[in-house]
């Protein structure tokens, strides 16, 4: 492993706060950006180039008008012109937009969309309501033991009682 390298004159912040969220100040701006919920490899590496901060730099050696920047990247990905398939939320049910959602609105979103299948009565919204998987896996081998969900054949519980009642006859 490298030793961090020092930069003269500048002091490592170990915390460094952007999107309501702490990043590691030791970390590499690219891999600490992941750690916002919402945020992947390819949209931090966007959002570094059109901030124009060095993705290789450490988060703590950040100046505050480069955290500014990236923020704005982060939140305002359009005004850059992004192209569609980076954004996560892509041609919204109620609006018809496209933009990108970030932490707790992307949970928020997301359970929405699942009670608005749900309410529906959808296949997709059924399947998540039992539990079962959604997307076209087999069932016959995988998913019996999760969250309690048995479906193999189960034995009868009544053929225990039933021999002890014939051992009780052979006796007599």
């Amino acid at each position: 492993m490298q030793k961090e390298a020092m930069q003269p004159g500048k002091e490592l912040k170990h915390i460094v706060r952007i999107m309501n969220t702490d990043l590691d100040g030791k970390r590499v701006i690219s891999y600490a950006l992941r750690k916002i919920k919402g945020v992947g490899f390819q949209y931090a590496n966007m959002a570094c180039v059109f901030a124009a901060v060095d993705k290789n730099k450490r988060v703590g050696y950040l100046e505050d008008d480069e955290v500014k920047r990236l923020e704005d990247a982060l939140k305002n990905p359009q005004k850059y012109g992004v192209a569609d398939w980076m954004f996560n939320r892509r041609k919204d049910i109620e609006t018809g937009k496209t933009f990108h959602l970030f932490t707790t609105d992307l949970d928020f979103t997301k359970d929405n969309d699942l009670k608005l299948l749900k309410m529906m009565k959808s296949y997709r919204g059924m399947r998540h309501q039992w539990g079962l998987p959604v997307r076209g896996q087999r069932t016959k081998s995988n998913f019996r033991k999760s969250k309690g969900k048995g479906l193999g054949v189960q034995r009868k519980k009544v053929a225990a009682p039933a021999a002890a009642s014939e051992k009780a006859d052979k006796k007599k």
